[in-house]
């Protein structure tokens, strides 16, 4: 009795080992066989629209204001590939979405929008508008929110200095100069450029006010968190020049180390120069004599080595002639 139960046991436990051993095998194929896929990464920043209308609301009643935005670099200030690229390079950091997005919260890591919208500038939908307005100052300080490398250099320029605001040149919906070029756009106030050589033999070559009062380097690296140079300062500077007139500026250089070399000349004695002159003038001649006599006697030799040549030459000819005459004789 005691064998038949080891016995029943015995198989027990080798069946449920084959089961097991039957699903492990089939459940390590499977996972073989099926490639792992990354699970779906959960968005970092989940949109929660609060006391934001957004841009599609603003288009009921400013259709044409919403057409120029929609195409504008603030329509896609998050979606642009290079952003995207940067975004991610850069670890997805959220302080960067402080200016790419509308109704950034840092305390939630929260977004209303994508991109510059309506709201960003104009601030959240006011409740009652339009009979409410909607409150905004259009001045450099609340394009320094973001743009803050250009309104930096924008203080420093005699536009700034003057209370120009960005508005009078840049169209703050479609962000396009308010005219058909940067040179119509600088030519309604600055009316007389044009006299001057420089501007004139510039405009000549049909370049823009900005290729020089604008110029910025070429980018060799990324941008830090963004920033870079604009030319708002609208002052020309010597990079502006050597980035078209680098040959000539290397001529220049040349010519401004001749230049030094010829006043360092300024404290030798007239009558030393003189005299070396003189010196020099002799020697000159007297080589241009050697030459001569030299020419004089190599055609004297050459003359002399040809007539002796010649007439070896024609004796030898004669010769010739005489024998050849003298074999046919004897032939007859």
């Amino acid at each position: 009795m005691q064998k038949r139960s080891l016995q029943r046991s015995k198989r027990t436990w080798v069946a449920f080992g084959l089961t097991f051993g039957i699903f492990l095998a089939i459940g390590a194929a499977y996972g073989a066989a099926t490639p792992a896929s990354a699970a779906p990464a959960p968005d970092p920043l989940p949109q929660t629209v609060v006391g934001y209308a957004g841009p599609e609301s603003c288009a009921n009643c400013h259709p044409e204001i919403h057409e120029e935005w929609d195409v504008s670099r603030h329509a896609r200030a998050f979606s642009s590939p290079i952003f995207q690229q940067n975004w991610e390079e850069l670890g997805s950091q959220f302080s960067c979405l402080e200016c790419h997005t509308t109704g950034f919260d840092a305390s939630t890591s929260s977004y209303a929008f994508e991109g510059v919208t309506c709201e960003s500038c104009h601030g959240a939908f006011q409740t009652g508008h339009p009979a409410q307005p909607m409150p905004i100052t259009p001045d450099a300080e609340l394009c320094a929110t973001c743009h803050e490398t250009s309104t930096n250099e924008w203080k420093a320029s005699v536009h700034g200095q003057t209370g120009i605001q960005c508005q009078a040149c840049h169209d703050p919906h479609a962000q396009m100069p308010k005219a058909e070029s940067v040179t119509a756009l600088c030519s309604n106030c600055h009316k007389d450029t044009g006299s001057s050589f420089s501007h004139g033999t510039h405009a000549g070559q049909k370049l823009e006010c900005s290729n020089c009062h604008m110029y910025t380097s070429p980018r060799t690296s990324d941008p830090v968190e963004g920033l870079v140079p604009t030319g708002h300062t609208f002052t020309v500077g010597s990079e502006a020049c050597i980035g078209c007139h680098q040959d000539t500026v290397h001529t220049r250089d040349t010519i401004l180390e001749l230049t030094g070399e010829v006043l360092s000349l300024s404290d030798l004695d007239p009558e030393a120069l003189r005299q070396k002159v003189q010196e020099q003038e002799e020697v000159i001649s007297d080589l241009e004599s050697r030459n001569s006599v030299r020419l004089y006697i190599g055609l004297a030799q050459g003359a002399i080595v040809g007539l002796t040549t010649g007439a070896v030459a024609a004796w030898v000819v004669s010769r010739r002639i005489e024998i050849v005459e003298e074999e046919g004789d004897e032939d007859e």
